[in-house]
């Protein structure tokens, strides 16, 4: 048996979203979310990740209700910060809720959430979250503003924006990479120095996650897009399962 999502020391995250964006593009009840969360448990997940966008572009409300009656995994709510889904994780309050940037005409989520400027208007965003039992947690670029006002706030976690870094290795941008992958291990320090947990995702693959999951102080990494692409040529379990296999053997290192 796998070690328990408490006693591992790097947690993996997977999101379901792009299963959905599947099932959604005919139209139909199939492929079910709910059926791959259930499935990246015995793969080896430690929770499910699934964004419910302003748009419903993906994840459903319905999916959103079926995942916190149904999993035994902590589920992990992905949001924008406004009035209708602090109602909704009022509503359902999942373990934990990570607050995102979201634009309408994104094909992503690109970049961290603005928190130095909004500073005043998050905090009183995510005060009921926390008094409702919800782990808050804040999508940020891995900039030493952002992470201290992500502190001062009151946020738990900070979950640093790995997507600068996979982008470059793409690209053939090594030095670049390199740059960017030295920043987040700094920043990831940083905001474990002023007691935030860290965790790390957004484009990250086999060929990207190992140095990021080797920094000590990352708990989780969050991966989906890749995982769902994988599966159409592994299936969902074995790519999870070679996930965890590069991150295990990165953190062992």
């Amino acid at each position: 048996m796998p070690p328990s999502s408490s006693t591992r020391d790097l947690r993996l995250g997977v999101n379901i979203d792009h299963v959905a964006t599947v099932r959604n593009a005919r139209g139909s009840a199939y492929p079910d979310p709910v059926r791959a969360a259930l499935l990246a448990e015995e793969a080896g997940a430690d929770g499910i990740t699934a964004h419910l966008r302003e748009d419903r572009r993906h994840i459903s409300d319905r999916d959103i209700e079926r995942l916190v009656a149904e999993l035994t995994l902590p589920l992990n709510f992905e949001m924008a910060a406004t009035e209708e889904m602090q109602r909704i994780a009022l509503r359902h309050r999942p373990h934990a809720v990570c607050i995102v940037p979201e634009r309408r005409e994104e094909r992503t989520t690109e970049g961290g959430l603005e928190v130095a400027r909004e500073e005043n208007r998050l905090a009183h965003f995510i005060a009921p979250l926390r008094e409702a039992g919800c782990r808050v947690s804040i999508f940020i670029a891995a900039d030493p503003r952002q992470i201290e006002a992500a502190h001062r706030i009151g946020a738990a976690v900070v979950e640093l924006h790995t997507g600068a870094y996979c982008d470059h290795h793409a690209a053939g941008e090594f030095a670049a990479r390199d740059a960017e992958l030295a920043r987040l291990g700094e920043m990831a320090a940083f905001a474990h120095g002023l007691g935030l947990e860290v965790h790390a995702g957004h484009g990250l693959t086999y060929d990207t996650v190992a140095p990021v999951a080797a920094f000590p102080q990352v708990r989780e990494l969050n991966i989906g897009h890749f995982l769902i692409g994988e599966a159409i040529f592994r299936g969902l379990g074995p790519a999870i399962a070679e996930m965890r296999r590069i991150m295990d053997a990165a953190r062992a290192a």
